[in-house]
C-alpha cells in the first residue's frame, strides 16, 4: 500500500501497538501497517513509539509519546451505522473499557478519542423534504445520548 498524501496522527500516551490493537478489536479488518520504536533520541518527550494503522481505509499514525496532548471533541470522526445493531455495536465498544457516553451520539473511546455513531436513517430524516420529519428527529436526537433509531421517527408521522 502506498503512503497517502494526507494522514491523521493522534498523540497518546504510551503504547502505540496496543493501541492499534485495541482499534483493531472493534473496527475489524483494521491492520497494523508499520511500527517502530525511538529509544535515546533525546527527544523532549523522551522515548516513544509509533505505529500506522489502516482503519477502515483510512491511514492513521499513532504517536504514543507522553501525557503532554489530551484529545478534545474539536475533532472526531464519524461511523455511519446502517441499522440498530451496528449503532449499538460500536458504542458499547468504543464505550467500554474507559470509554463514555456524550450527547447527541457522541461518545469517547479509552483514549479520549471522540466519536459520532450515527445511523443513516438519521441523515435520512434530517435531509427529509417532510418538515416536520426533521425537525422531530432532531429534537429527538438532541435528547439522546445513544441514538436509537426508532425513536427518531413519531409515530403519527409513520402513518402519512
Amino acid at each position: 500500500m502506498a503512503k497517502p498524501k494526507l494522514s491523521p496522527c493522534l498523540w497518546i500516551e504510551k503504547d502505540a501497538k496496543k493501541a492499534v490493537k485495541y482499534y483493531q478489536s472493534i473496527f475489524k479488518g483494521t491492520k497494523l501497517v508499520s511500527y517502530k520504536a525511538y529509544k535515546n533520541t533525546g527527544s523532549p518527550s523522551g522515548d516513544f513509539d509509533i505505529a500506522e494503522m489502516d482503519l477502515l481505509g483510512i491511514r492513521f499514525q499513532l504517536l504514543a509519546a507522553g501525557p503532554m496532548f489530551k484529545f478534545n471533541e474539536a475533532v472526531s470522526f464519524t461511523v455511519y451505522c446502517k441499522d440498530q445493531k451496528e449503532v449499538d455495536y460500536y458504542w458499547k465498544a468504543l464505550t467500554a473499557k474507559g470509554g463514555s457516553e456524550g450527547p447527541c451520539g457522541w461518545c469517547k473511546d479509552k483514549y479520549g478519542l471522540s466519536w459520532q455513531i450515527i445511523p443513516n436513517k438519521l441523515y435520512q430524516l434530517e435531509y427529509s423534504k417532510n418538515k416536520a420529519k426533521h425537525e422531530y428527529a432532531f429534537k429527538a436526537m438532541m435528547k439522546m445520548k445513544k441514538i436509537i433509531i426508532a425513536d427518531l421517527e413519531e409515530k403519527k408521522l409513520k402513518k402519512k
